[in-house]
């Protein structure tokens, strides 16, 4: 079990640990709900080191990233990021990812942890016939994401550089708490704004203490991977091993928006045709309108009773004070409105499908 470096820390603090993707990382610290809150109103920093980063350059770094990705990365500029996925050869994904260009021939892909050593073969085998320098800096960089309404305003003493500018998947190459060449990035997976920031594992504890300090009078609070969870099925970002896996289609998970036909990529011509003959099953959210909370692989059943799919993300929503969840169903099933159940132990507990995201703000 691999530590961050950061994992003292959150162990002083009497965070609960468990192993995560190879990891020892913090679930929670004073409580999933407390947590939660925290970021919705205010600010949160989540410890999310375990996060994979390769450095791809060079005259074919964008050729590579073209062929892998199924966005269209010629859009980025210096300062830019792109949220993308990678499709495989069969019609699944093998991860999603941000692809940050740093500038003119360097490019930075961000992957799940769980995904490293997979990601970096998948890749590798199309850089063969192109010869881009790929570097896996995934065990030499540690990752911060501060996540709230009040992350610019807390951390605005920390930095030179005015962070209500950078806009939403836009990043600075900057100083951050003492520190030269961070990287300020205005992403995150919970939907209340924030910043991630990248920087080396022997800088990290420095940032760390001085993003408590300047987010002492903000009332910041550590979170942990709990709350991350309930923060992102909220607004319905997808998490893979859940719901995008190496079986599942980018326009069944309603990831159609990424994946760009004006380009070729790995199996491009078979997901072209995916959507050319409509897709026959799609990712779907939905609410419960009785008491339950649904749970990945809970199945999911018509009027009749029959399984029709099953969840594949669900919680009780701590915004919305409901169960709520993401399942595949056949696309008769997509329309918002649609009314479905969900299996818990020997209730079918009624649903309803919606448009996400579940949380509006």
């Amino acid at each position: 079990m691999k530590n961050t470096a950061l994992s003292h820390i959150h162990e002083g603090l009497g965070a609960k640990m468990v192993p995560f993707a190879g990891y020892n990382m913090p679930v929670s610290y004073e409580g999933v709900n407390i947590e939660h809150e925290t970021v919705r109103q205010g600010v949160g920093v989540f410890d999310v080191s375990h996060m994979g980063e390769f450095l791809i350059e060079g005259p074919k770094a964008l050729d590579l990233i073209q062929k892998v990705s199924s966005n269209d990365a010629s859009k980025l500029t210096a300062g830019k990021a792109q949220y993308s996925c990678m499709p495989n050869e069969t019609g699944g994904i093998v991860d999603d990812m941000i692809i940050y260009c740093i500038a003119e021939e360097k490019y930075l892909l961000v992957v799940n942890a769980s995904n490293i050593d997979k990601d970096w073969a998948h890749i590798s085998k199309y850089n063969e016939a192109l010869g881009a320098q790929m570097r896996n800096l995934s065990d030499d960089y540690s990752l911060l994401a501060i996540q709230g309404p009040k992350a610019v305003e807390a951390m605005q003493s920390l930095t030179s550089v005015d962070l209500a500018e950078i806009k939403f998947y836009t990043f600075e190459v900057a100083d951050f708490a003492g520190i030269e060449h961070v990287i300020i990035s205005a992403t995150g997976y919970t939907g209340s704004g924030g910043f991630e920031i990248y920087c080396k594992n022997d800088q990290v504890e420095q940032v760390w203490n001085k993003v408590f300090e300047a987010g002492a009078d903000f009332g910041i609070k550590p979170i942990g991977l709990a709350a991350r969870d309930t923060l992102r099925l909220e607004m319905g970002y997808c998490l893979y091993g859940n719901d995008i896996d190496d079986t599942t289609s980018p326009l069944e998970a309603g990831l159609g928006w990424i994946t760009k036909f004006t380009k070729e990529f790995v199996n491009h011509e078979a997901l072209a045709a995916q959507k050319e003959a409509g897709i026959t099953r799609k990712l779907i959210a939905f609410e419960l309108t009785e008491k339950g909370i649904p749970r990945q692989d809970y199945d999911i059943v018509d009027e009749a009773g029959a399984v029709i799919g099953k969840v594949t993300s669900g919680t009780m929503s701590p915004s919305l004070g409901k169960g709520i969840g993401l399942g595949y169903v056949p696309v008769d099933y997509k329309a918002p409105g649609s009314e479905i159940s969900i299996q818990i132990r020997k209730k079918a507990v009624a649903a309803q499908v919606v448009k996400l995201p579940f949380y509006k703000g």
